[in-house]
């Protein structure tokens, strides 16, 4: 699988000079905490999910690549969601108004959450390192970020291994 180098780079500046094997990236550090509202304005975290096999997607509403990757994740999700995998959705929408249609259109099921204000500065993209969307991190059970970016079949692939743990 692909290891997460972007966040293992940032967290590697973040921490001092250790002998010694990386630390691969957990979504229960600190660092990584997504507390963002959902929909209907209710706070959800992203280390709740811890246990089951979660994909992070950053996206948003004007983002054209976001929105054809969003069509495959539906039937991706509609097959795996019973075997315990989950899609954390953030958008960078900075109108709640685009943001809605654009769950409604794709027909999103999964968890949204949206962090209003400036999209490229805000917390959780400013976390993550995100400079580009759409960008999504795939997280085992144990909370662990075990791969970024997959294409459908590498993701369907890496579910399958995954969900069998």
């Amino acid at each position: 699988m692909i290891l997460v180098l972007a966040v293992q780079v940032t967290f590697a500046q973040q921490q001092r000079a250790a002998s010694g094997p990386q630390e691969v990236p957990n979504i229960s550090d600190p660092r990584l905490q997504v507390n963002l509202p959902d929909v209907k304005g209710d706070t959800l975290t992203l280390a709740s999910f811890k246990g089951k096999v979660v994909l992070l997607d950053f996206w948003a509403s004007w983002c054209m690549p976001c929105r054809a990757a969003n069509k495959k994740l539906v039937k991706i999700y509609s097959k795996y969601r019973p075997l315990g995998f989950e899609i954390f959705g953030v958008s960078l929408d900075e109108s709640k108004k685009d943001w809605m249609k654009a769950i409604a259109k794709d027909k999103i099921t999964w968890v949204q959450v949206n962090e209003s204000g400036n999209s490229w500065e805000a917390k959780t993209v400013q976390q993550w390192a995100i400079s580009a969307i759409p960008t999504s991190f795939l997280v085992n059970k144990k909370g662990d970020i075990v791969a970024m970016n997959l294409e459908p079949a590498e993701l369907e692939k890496a579910l399958k291994e995954l969900l069998a743990e």
